[in-house]
């Protein structure tokens, strides 16, 4: 939320006739406002005499807009508040009327109305406290403040203000007095409404905004750049040059502080829906009289990336545009041209071509807004086009009709090619189109198109899914390929081959790289985002790229069996590929390691990736055989070994099934890849009972989770609709047909109202968590819609 928006909802009551409003608050105190409401631990301070109350007002006590912001921000979670007066404590009790979440502390800061623990040995903050900034000090020191602020208003003032620490600290003065103090206020009033702009952001910031559910985001591609459409045509995520750079449009995760650019109608009113047109990548959203139609262009030079938004209808429009680079922290400024608007403050040129728009432009206290009002009409509607890349305004050769169709023939076309399951049909083919989506020009598949969607609503467990896993690509291209489309796999493996190369040798691997197939830089955190519905931390980057991850050598193989058959031959290359792959099982498969699920925590010996380690050199052993290529004399030896002592040490008599790991009798959904692998037969007692005991422990109604050990992060998770997927196809494989399909619709149940699905469900709040749209989700639910198709 904006400071706009929060003092138009703000509660303050002034008690001078003339109103306290925005406009009447310095520049520079708006914009210290912003950045402390953002701070993860806030003590908010003020003097009674001048700050809270009028000077020589004591009958009358302090504003009622001060005292109910004071209370609100003592609500908040990582904020105290405090009053620290000249007055003895008793007295300012009495006076201030203050509720009981606001601390006291009177006497010059001498009395405190809560025990603290003072050593009297210790100098500065530790000390009994002698004056008022010592007693600040000492609070800081107490709740652990990341920032403080003081609002002071009477005599004796200024010493406090000068002992502030300069960089996250703030001082604000009430009252026309020369001061030390960093900002200043002219009166109370407008005190008092900074207090409640302060609360009003805080709470945005610590709860986040009312978010759009998750599975309610539609995405955009072109392939080359994807972005996500709120149900009502808002702009909710957009990066560049790369899906995988900092963000331009961040407002899932910061709210509009994080990037606005929304299309409503003038007098109100909801959406009526949202829909692809069929067959392409194209989102179409209803309002009644009003429609906006939004595309990703396929016809433009690499590097650049032009979204456009075109209005339909009959009925006004307001338009709001607000880009905010690399997540909201790069400073910007609109400029208006004949033909649109230019972006200055991003590291890459851009524009807004609007032609015919008449815009105005606003400054929220640090960056600029660009607002309209358009009339569309239905034979003339009004076109928007965002090109980031370029700083031309100029008109483009193709029409808007004929880049949009275009754009559309890039998806139907290849849809035509693919032979689609007849099981939920339209939500196969959406899949299909919304993996294509992910895949990449440089052969990088992301393995969701957000970063640091919750796992579980204002938990910690928010990740960085914009980047290419070896595991996840594989699995994505080689579900396409199983539909027909073989062009992706090929890209995909020549990234992959890239990345081989790189190295000295294939064990070296790491789980995960950029979408050019470069090392990641280290894991960042966002401070400046609320999060999604408050969920923080906002991370870019992600640290399982420096895990070891055993598993990932398998899902390559197999890619390349799939391949391989579709095509009726193996290339010498990628049976190369396959032979490096088969001698980093040989190195590496006996090491623990940090497995599927990428735990920070110890590496186990764990039961699924020794069963990839396993479906390594069985794939690559059949691949020989068919296409007349020599396998190692070791690697039948080394695969009956591995399935002996997965068999052997990966089965646990106490709870009836395999088991995460060697060394304990939890539970994993991976480890039902021992029967879906064709490690064991899936008629074998064993692995029945295993999918008997994932049911009982993991599945819970429409979901599965993934385990339910502690894994040394707080909080939780949902279920894992590829997790869901897997006991699908367990249950098809031991003859489960019924409890198969009912799972399933679940599954399907799940998609949103565009046919796209995240990475989790919550079956207790019932809602969708985790990145968006994931390729998991999808590419499980293809292979389950076959498998239904076949097991009749």
């Amino acid at each position: 939320m904006t400071l706009t928006q929060a003092v138009e909802g703000a509660s303050v009551t002034p008690t001078r006739a003339t109103d306290t409003t925005l406009e009447a608050m310095p520049l520079d105190v708006r914009q210290r406002v912003s950045a402390l409401a953002r701070t993860s631990r806030l003590l908010v301070a003020c003097d009674y005499d001048g700050a809270l109350a009028p000077l020589g007002t004591d009958r009358h006590g302090p504003l009622p807009g001060a005292v109910r912001a004071l209370r609100d921000l003592a609500d908040l979670p990582g904020t105290v508040c405090a009053v620290v007066s000249s007055r003895p404590l008793r007295d300012l009790a009495v006076l201030s009327r203050l509720p009981a979440e606001v601390r006291l502390v009177g006497a010059y800061g001498t009395e405190f109305d809560t025990d603290l623990t003072i050593d009297p040995s210790r100098p500065g903050p530790g000390a009994p406290p002698s004056d008022k900034s010592a007693a600040l000090e000492l609070l800081r020191e107490q709740v652990d403040a990341t920032a403080l602020l003081y609002i002071g208003g009477g005599e004796g003032e200024e010493p406090v203000f000068m002992n502030l620490n300069t960089g996250a600290d703030a001082g604000i003065r009430v009252g026309a007095e020369p001061t030390v103090a960093s900002h200043s206020v002219p009166d109370t009033p407008t005190a008092a409404t900074l207090l409640a702009l302060l609360a009003t952001e805080r709470r945005s910031w610590v709860f986040g905004e009312r978010p759009t559910p998750i599975e309610r985001m539609s995405m955009l591609s072109n392939q080359a750049s994807v972005a996500l459409v709120g149900p009502d045509a808002r702009l909710l995520w957009f990066c560049h040059p790369e899906p995988d750079s900092g963000a331009l449009f961040a407002e899932v995760l910061g709210g509009r502080q994080a990037g606005v650019f929304s299309i409503a109608p003038a007098h109100g009113g909801l959406p009526l829906g949202q829909r692809y047109l069929p067959g392409t990548m194209t989102v179409r959203t209803r309002w009644s009289r009003l429609e906006v139609t939004d595309y990703l262009t396929h016809d433009t030079e690499p590097g650049r990336t032009d979204l456009v938004r075109v209005i339909g209808g009959v009925t006004p429009a307001t338009i709001e545009f607000a880009p905010r680079p690399d997540f909201g922290r790069a400073p910007i400024r609109i400029t208006v041209e004949p033909e649109g608007l230019r972006v200055q403050g991003a590291d890459f040129p851009m524009v807004l071509r609007s032609p015919g728009v008449e815009w105005h432009i606003d400054h929220d206290g640090t960056d600029d807004i660009a607002r309209a009002t358009v009339h569309p009409r239905s034979e003339r509607p009004v076109i928007l086009e965002m090109r980031c890349g370029t700083d031309s305004l100029a008109a483009e050769e193709r029409t808007e009709s004929e880049r949009r169709e275009l754009a559309a023939h890039h998806w139907s076309d290849w849809l035509e090619t693919l032979e689609l399951p007849a099981t939920e049909r339209a939500l196969a083919e959406r899949s299909a189109l919304t993996l294509r989506g992910l895949c990449t020009p440089t052969g990088g598949v992301m393995a969701a198109a957000t970063t640091s969607l919750p796992e579980e609503i204002g938990g910690v467990r928010n990740w960085d899914y914009r980047y290419c896993w070896l595991r996840d690509g594989a699995l994505t291209v080689q579900s396409l390929v199983t539909l027909g489309s073989t062009v992706e796999a090929e890209a995909f493996l020549e990234w992959v081959h890239r990345v081989v190369d790189s190295l000295p040798g294939p064990e070296l691997l790491r789980p995960l790289y950029s979408l050019r197939g470069t090392d990641l830089g280290p894991e960042e955190v966002i401070e400046s985002l609320s999060g999604y519905a408050g969920s923080r931390p906002v991370r870019i980057g992600n640290l399982a790229d420096r895990q070891v991850q055993l598993d990932v050598f398998g899902p390559v193989v197999e890619l390349i069996a799939h391949l391989s058959r579709e095509r009726g031959t193996l290339a010498d290359r990628d049976w190369e590929l396959v032979r490096s792959m088969a001698e980093a099982v040989a190195r590496r498969w006996h090491e623990p390691d940090h497995g599927i699920w990428e735990e920070r925590d110890e590496p186990r010996q764990r039961v699924y990736s020794k069963v990839m380690c396993w479906v390594t050199l069985d794939r690559a052993l059949t691949l020989a055989e068919t296409y007349g290529r020599r396998a190692e004399a070791s690697w039948a030896g080394l695969r009956a070994e591995i399935a002996e002592e997965v068999l052997d040490k990966g089965w646990n008599e106490t709870v009836q099934a395999y088991t995460t790991a060697y060394d304990g009798t939890d539970l994993d959904a991976a480890s039902l890849h021992i029967g879906l692998s064709g490690m064991i037969d899936p008629t074998d007692k064993r692995f029945q009972s295993t999918v008997t005991a994932v049911e009982a422990e993991l599945r819970s109604g429409p979901t599965v989770y993934r385990y339910h050990r502690d894994d040394g992060l707080p909080g939780g998770e949902g279920g894992f609709h590829l997790c869901t997927t897997w006991l699908i196809e367990a249950y098809l494989l031991t003859g489960r047909r019924a409890e198969a399909e009912e799972l399933f619709k679940h599954l399907v149940d799940a998609a949103g109202p565009t046919g796209l699905i995240p990475e989790e469900f919550d079956p207790v709040t019932e809602r969708a968590l985790g990145n968006h749209p994931q390729a998991y989700s999808h590419l499980g639910l293809i292979r389950c819609a076959r498998l239904l198709d076949t097991h009749l």
